[in-house]
């Protein structure tokens, strides 16, 4: 954690600039997430279950300074679509020294993963196991999933996928970062 905080000093003098970004899947099905639903009462409430199995992984990094995003959708999760999204995170912050915060699955922590974070320039932080408290972008998936894509039949996967990123797009940096908990004042990176 320190070479993180001293990365953010240098940062702020305008010598260098660091990103610390948090990445995060998540899958999206064709099935809608069930938030809530609206009936007559006394009548059962239909909700539409096509047995579509259809589904996209959602890959995207929040920048916990800035708010800014990184997002690609993928038809599977290998560690080929993980190394595809860290060329996507890197793109938007080069020439920035960038510091990812990825939990330990199989595709983040793989050997050509890492290498590939390395040759990209990325700083990849493991996050100690079991903790979904710590995953900034998690707190966002639950919105969009809800806000985007809940209660509502999906017309095509595809369509929901993208649905998903124009909420994600359409919000201001300050709405994504307070959705991930980074403003909440006790968000672990600030402390």
């Amino acid at each position: 954690m320190a070479a993180v905080n001293r990365g953010l000093k240098r940062g702020l003098k305008g010598r260098v600039r660091t990103g610390i970004l948090r990445p995060d899947e998540t899958i999206l099905t064709a099935t809608p997430p069930l938030d809530s639903c609206y009936g007559q009462i006394g009548e059962q409430v239909r909700v539409p279950i096509t047995g579509n199995r259809s589904r996209r992984i959602l890959h995207g990094a929040i920048n916990v300074k800035t708010g800014d995003v990184a997002l690609l959708i993928a038809q599977e999760w290998t560690r080929g679509t993980h190394q595809g999204s860290l060329s996507v995170t890197r793109s938007p912050w080069r020439g920035w020294e960038v510091v990812l915060f990825e939990d330990r699955a199989s595709q983040h922590t793989s050997p050509d993963s890492l290498e590939w974070a390395e040759e990209l320039g990325i700083e990849v932080r493991l996050l100690p196991q079991a903790t979904p408290e710590l995953n900034a972008r998690d707190h966002v998936w639950k919105h969009t999933q809800r806000e985007a894509l809940g209660d509502r039949e999906a017309v095509t996967i595809d369509g929901s996928a993208l649905a998903a990123c124009r909420h994600i797009i359409d919000l201001s940096p300050e709405d994504r970062l307070r959705r991930a908990g980074v403003l909440s004042g006790n968000f672990w990176l600030t402390k």
